[in-house]
């Protein structure tokens, strides 16, 4: 597979950095709106859909999400890639780092995430999908 069209790059880029700066600013609608609508995000051995997204986020700690660029390998109006992540959290500066894993579908109103998927990068080594950083998280709501 060669490479990617540079306009479809720079949009998935944005994409991307729209979902991290969303993140960080605590805004839960600039986070839903790079997804499919069917979209899902998938990390402590849970996957959410779209629905579930708004408690999900709000269960979450706050701080920086410094992304990395993608590696993207797209094939007309679908793709996948991974992304790093340095997440900062903010009242206590302790970090969590890892990757996402990613799915992307082109729609009428450009790319879109898919799905997203965690895999963090733990001190001894490991690499797992997590584990639950809040007792309020919740179960997800189904498909």
């Amino acid at each position: 597979m060669g490479s990617p069209p540079v306009a479809d790059v720079i949009e998935l880029e944005q994409l991307l950095a729209r979902y991290a700066v969303g993140m960080t600013t605590d805004d839960v609608d600039a986070v839903i709106e790079v997804f499919t609508p069917d979209g899902t995000y998938s990390a402590f051995g849970d996957t959410y859909p779209l629905a579930d997204f708004p408690t999900l986020v709000a269960a979450a700690p706050k701080g920086l999400f410094l992304v990395g660029p993608p590696a993207l390998a797209l094939d007309g109006d679908t793709g996948s890639g991974q992304q790093p992540l340095c997440f900062v959290e903010q009242t206590t500066h302790d970090m969590r780092i890892g990757y996402y894993t990613d799915t992307y579908r082109r729609t009428a109103d450009g790319w879109r995430l898919h799905s997203r998927a965690m895999t963090f990068l733990r001190k001894s080594g490991a690499r797992d999908s997590g584990r639950a950083h809040d007792p309020t998280r919740p179960a997800p709501s189904g498909p």
